[in-house]
């Protein structure tokens, strides 16, 4: 049975979906937890109140992450309250889809790219200066690297520069002990852009028919991997990309 006893984990957007299911999972296991947000208190308000209830010791700190001096900032106020940090899953990002190439206007593209690929490197960055050998760096990736989309060009584009990161910053510090991989999920039900019943039904209707297992994934697919990846079942484990997509081919 993985267990995360003594160890702290930041989550970054951790207010709900994937970020707050990760966070409440790592929470069971035993791990002091770190929670971030940018706008939305309220939410990760409530996450808190769940973590506080499982008996382990939990923060939310505000920043946000397209702004590298907020990035520091969270590390630093995190170190601070607990002494170390252990575990970093860079997940704060914001998605655009069904939106053609030729349809993007440069604000759209500069606010994807400033979150999803500025944020989730300075954040990895941070993680890599601060977290404690034999740590844990976990970057949430997205499908749309591995299988393009029509409509999702700049999304899936801001997603894909980490990949590259994931491998080399594995090699930079995996000298210490610590593993930096990526979990690259399906598209989550009950989560950023289904996170309303019905919405965008022809985009899930198509994503539908390319999984053989007939559905989406769930938020809890995707925390079983951060677990994993976040315990010492893989500590040998490094510079990986896993799929969880219930071997869909888009």
């Amino acid at each position: 049975m993985n267990t995360l006893v003594n160890k702290v984990a930041l989550i970054t957007g951790s207010g709900r979906g994937l970020g707050k299911a990760i966070a409440e999972r790592y929470a069971a296991l035993g791990a002091d937890i770190v929670l971030n947000y940018s706008k939305d208190k309220s939410s990760t308000d409530q996450v808190e109140s769940n973590i506080k209830a499982m008996g382990v010791k939990v923060i939310s700190i505000q920043a946000d992450v397209s702004k590298v001096e907020d990035i520091k900032r969270l590390f630093e106020e995190a170190k601070k309250t607990f002494g170390k940090i252990d575990i970093v899953v860079a997940n704060a990002g914001i998605e655009m889809v069904e939106t053609p190439v030729t349809e993007f206007t440069e604000e759209q593209f500069d606010r994807l790219f400033s979150i999803n690929t500025k944020g989730a490197y300075f954040t990895m960055q941070q993680a890599a200066l601060h977290v404690e050998d034999n740590g844990r760096i976990i970057y949430i990736a997205s499908s749309t690297t591995a299988f393009p989309v029509p409509g999702m060009a700049v999304y899936g584009g801001s997603k894909t520069t980490q990949r590259y990161l994931v491998d080399v910053l594995s090699k930079e510090i995996g000298h210490r002990g610590v593993t930096v991989n990526s979990i690259i999920p399906f598209a989550v039900d009950h989560s950023g852009i289904f996170a309303e019943e019905g919405s965008y039904p022809e985009l899930r209707k198509s994503l539908l028919e390319s999984c053989p297992m007939g559905r989406l994934a769930e938020v809890e697919d995707v925390a079983n991997a951060a677990e994993f990846f976040a315990g010492g079942l893989s500590s040998f484990v490094n510079g990986q990309h896993l799929l969880v997509n219930g071997g869909a081919n888009q």
